[in-house]
């Protein structure tokens, strides 16, 4: 169902890199008053990859992030630009952070990750039949692999050890799914 009580009365692009556009909009609010809304237009479509292997490890990655000034723990990430099929995006991201390569690939999840400001989507994986190679990650990423098996890294979110979205969803979301296969 398409509803909307908002109005744009103007917007304009205030700042705009190869990544993100940032547009500042005169707005008609639901209570029919002017106002002010700020968005955020991710051009990639965030990509989230969780490996499995036979025995129930899967491998996380550690790096900096600078947004937050913080090291964080989170599974493969990273961006699918338009024109790229997102499984082609997933199996490249993998391969670049981890080395991994897998055999079978299930989409498991699809969200909006902040939709009160930004457009951004993201699509998450669930990757098995891997097998080991060589990582090669982008000049921004100094990354630190770390193999754990899949009910640790669990426990981790559960306790907020982990607090990336995409990692938190994405991994409550198979925990489910692999419970209900096993059954």
């Amino acid at each position: 169902m398409e509803y909307s009580d908002w109005k744009t009365l103007d917007k304009a692009i205030v700042y705009e890199n190869p990544w993100i556009r940032v547009e500042h909009r005169n707005v008609i609010n639901p209570s029919g008053n002017r106002g002010i809304y700020g968005t955020v237009h991710y051009k990639n479509i965030a990509i989230a990859i969780l490996p499995i292997d036979d025995e129930g490890f899967t491998y996380i990655v550690g790096q900096y992030r600078y947004v937050l000034q913080s090291y964080s723990w989170e599974i493969p990430e990273g961006g699918c630009p338009e024109g790229e099929a997102t499984l082609e995006a997933a199996k490249r991201e993998l391969k670049e952070e981890t080395g991994l390569e897998a055999t079978k690939w299930t989409p498991i999840l699809e969200m909006d990750l902040s939709n009160s400001v930004s457009d951004e989507v993201s699509l998450s994986y669930l990757a098995q039949g891997i097998s080991n190679g060589n990582a090669a990650p982008e000049e921004t990423e100094n990354l630190q692999v770390k193999k754990i098996h899949f009910d640790e890294l669990v426990r981790m979110v559960l306790e907020g050890q982990i607090r990336d979205a995409l990692t938190v969803a994405t991994v409550l979301r198979a925990k489910i799914l692999l419970s209900e296969i096993l059954k």
